[in-house]
């Protein structure tokens, strides 16, 4: 067992690795189990998952699941039904409704007896499934055990209880979730949501660039904010090192155009931008000089404003080491970026379809966005 697994943290490298792992902690859990995600496919691996849950409420396990209702839409209610005759209890997160559409929960969690969960961005579909370079998506997850396991569930506890969304004065009163548990100092859980006040997650990672001399960026969808975009290309522009690997191919074309828009200026600033080629990327992975951060969050504007995220700060340093280790290896498969030969391959057109993107995820998406949380208070 490395250092890393004796202080609470395993990294889950493949989608095939992390579906063993949240179905073995299914299977061994005794009291709890609490699942949440965005999208839950129907087809063989989310029935596996299904009944592993329902084998578990038999014996005798509180078994509670919370899907998006949006994110997992092609789901039918009546897939449940076998967990619900079981005793579990099963819940949409949000049910579809035009005032309220644009208000999603993007978080993927598993919690087991309060001991051990399992964070990333795998969702329990089979495009993940494989390990993301022969075949299957790209992408990364983190089994976490101790007390941060216990700031998860509590968190996923917030989340189950307003599942409905029907709490208006809740909405209206709430500020963006804070939590930073005192009792593991080598991880620190970043909660962000819609609402009032700052971003608990923009806040770390800007207050980690202020100083930073390394940075290394695996991003599926990459808009940051105005102000967290320049602290990155300050940290390059001082001399620091700053590598982006963003995806060469994209689930979302749209948001890949919208990425690129901003190429030209953060090449200029002497960022390194490279696209990662084998298969489709998901992963979320941030590290900075001696700090790391995993979870479900994305680094655009939806992640940091509007949908519901984690993000686990880690600062273990075998963790953080492995970390640079699964930045190296997704570097081995990708294609720089370029500067002078990306400025000659953009004609006007490339330029148009770029900046339409960029307004439609980084303006209209966050308008909407507020107009439906003013009009829930």
């Amino acid at each position: 067992m490395s250092s890393s697994e004796a202080i609470g943290f395993r990294w889950l490298r493949t989608g095939d690795d992390a579906f063993a792992a949240m179905l073995a902690a299914i299977s061994a859990a005794r009291s709890f189990l609490k699942l949440e995600m965005y999208i839950f496919s129907s087809g063989r691996l989310g029935q596996s998952f299904r009944d592993e849950l329902v084998r578990a409420a038999r014996r005798g396990v509180r078994v509670q699941a919370l899907v998006d209702a949006f994110g997992s839409i092609t789901l039918t209610d009546s897939f449940w039904e076998p967990l619900r005759k079981a005793g579990g209890d099963m819940r949409w997160f949000n049910p579809i409704a035009l005032k309220r559409f644009n208000i999603r929960n993007h978080r993927k969690l598993l919690v087991c007896d309060e001991e051990s969960a399992i964070i990333g961005g795998f969702n329990i579909a089979p495009e993940w499934q494989g390990d993301g370079i022969t075949r299957g998506w790209r992408d990364l997850g983190l089994q976490v055990t101790g007390p941060l396991a216990q700031e998860l569930s509590a968190s996923f506890d917030d989340m189950f209880a307003r599942a409905d969304f029907k709490h208006k004065r809740f909405i209206r009163l709430r500020r963006r979730p804070v939590r930073q548990n005192t009792s593991e100092p080598a991880g620190q859980l970043l909660l962000s949501g819609p609402g009032r006040g700052r971003s608990p997650i923009k806040l770390a990672l800007r207050r980690d660039l202020v100083h930073a001399r390394t940075v290394q960026i695996v991003a599926a969808y990459f808009l940051p904010p105005l102000r967290l975009r320049r602290a990155l290309m300050h940290v390059a522009r001082r001399g620091g090192r700053v590598q982006l690997i963003l995806p060469g191919k994209s689930d979302v074309p749209l948001m890949q155009l919208a990425a690129r828009s901003l190429f030209q200026r953060l090449l200029r600033a002497g960022v390194e931008i490279y696209e990662y080629e084998p298969q489709i990327l998901h992963t979320k992975l941030v590290v900075v000089d001696g700090v790391a951060y995993a979870g479900s969050s994305n680094l655009d504007t939806r992640s940091l404003n509007i949908n519901y995220e984690l993000l686990v700060r880690l600062t273990a340093e075998q963790t953080v080491t492995e970390a640079r280790d699964i930045f190296a290896d997704h570097l081995s498969r990708s294609r720089q970026v370029h500067r002078m030969l990306w400025r000659k391959s953009r004609t006007l057109w490339n330029k148009f379809k770029e900046r339409w993107a960029y307004f439609f995820f980084a303006r209209l998406d966050p308008y909407v966005a507020r107009w439906q949380l003013k009009a829930m208070r």
